[in-house]
C-alpha cells in the first residue's frame, strides 16, 4: 500500500444522521467542541422538532434559532423540557450542560430595539458554557451611558457589540477597551439603513483595529466565534 492511499485510509468521515429533508451533523460537539444549531426560519414544525430531538438525544444540549412559538409547540409535544426565549426567539434544551469556560463576554447593545438580536447572543453564549455580561441601551446618542460601562465592559475577557442605525458603537467601544470586539449589525434603523447594510458597512471600515464583523443579525455566530476564542484562552491558562 502506498503512502498516499494508506492516508487516504485513515481518514474519518463527520458524522451526521439523514432526516429526509435534513442531514443533521451529529459529530459537530465532538469536532469542534460547540454543537450545531437549527436556523429554523422556513422549516416546518415538524422539521424543527425531529432536528432538536435528535440534537438533544445525541449531545445532551439543543438550541433552535428564529423560532417561533409555533415550532415550539411542536418540540415540546415530544421534549417537554425544552424552553421558548421568546425576545431572542430560541428553543434551547440543556439536560447536560456542556463545560463552564472561564471569564465573562460582555454583550453590549446599543439600542433596546436591537434586543432580539442581543437576546440570541446571549441564550447562545450561556448554552455554550459562558458567563455573560449584558449591558443594554448604551448607544452614541449618549456616548456617556458607554462611558459609564468601561469598568464592566473591560473586566470581560470578549465583547460583543450589537448595534443597527449608523453602527457607531462598535468602533467607540473598540476605541475604549484592550479586549476582543466582535460586532453585530442588525436590522434596526430608518429606509436608508437598508435593513443593516449601512450599519454593516460603517462596522466594515471600523478606523478601531481589531474590530470583526459578523453578517446582519447574526447573534448566534457571534455567540460561536466569542466562545471559540474564550475556549482558547482557557487552553492557554491551564
Amino acid at each position: 500500500m502506498s503512502a498516499v492511499s494508506g492516508a487516504a485510509s485513515l481518514v474519518v468521515m463527520p458524522r451526521f444522521r439523514n432526516l429526509g429533508s435534513s442531514q443533521v451533523d451529529i459529530g459537530r460537539l465532538e469536532r469542534r467542541g460547540f454543537p450545531e444549531a437549527v436556523f429554523s426560519e422556513g422549516k416546518s414544525p415538524e422539521e424543527v422538532a425531529s432536528i432538536v430531538r435528535l440534537l438533544a438525544e445525541k449531545n445532551g444540549v439543543a438550541l433552535a434559532t428564529r423560532a417561533n412559538r409555533v415550532q415550539y409547540e411542536k418540540v415540546c409535544e415530544s421534549l417537554p423540557d425544552a424552553r421558548f426565549e421568546s425576545v431572542g426567539r430560541c428553543i434551547v434544551i440543556e439536560r447536560d450542560p456542556l463545560p463552564r469556560l472561564p471569564g465573562r463576554v460582555a454583550v453590549v447593545s446599543a439600542g433596546t430595539s436591537d434586543g432580539p438580536v442581543l437576546q440570541e447572543t446571549r441564550v447562545a453564549l450561556e448554552l455554550f458554557g459562558n458567563s455573560v455580561e449584558v449591558i443594554q441601551d448604551v448607544g452614541v446618542a449618549g456616548i456617556h451611558r458607554a462611558l459609564a460601562a468601561k469598568e464592566r465592559i473591560e473586566s470581560c475577557s470578549i465583547v460583543i457589540v450589537v448595534a443597527g442605525m449608523e453602527g457607531a458603537l462598535p468602533s467607540v467601544i473598540a476605541g475604549m477597551v484592550s479586549r476582543p470586539v466582535i460586532a453585530v449589525p442588525t436590522s434596526v434603523g430608518y429606509g436608508a439603513s437598508f435593513g443593516g447594510i449601512a450599519a454593516l458597512l460603517a462596522m466594515l471600515n471600523s478606523c478601531a483595529g481589531g474590530v470583526t464583523v459578523v453578517n446582519i443579525d447574526n447573534g448566534f455566530g457571534a455567540a460561536y466565534a466569542a466562545s471559540l476564542i474564550n475556549r482558547e484562552i482557557a487552553r492557554s491558562r491551564a
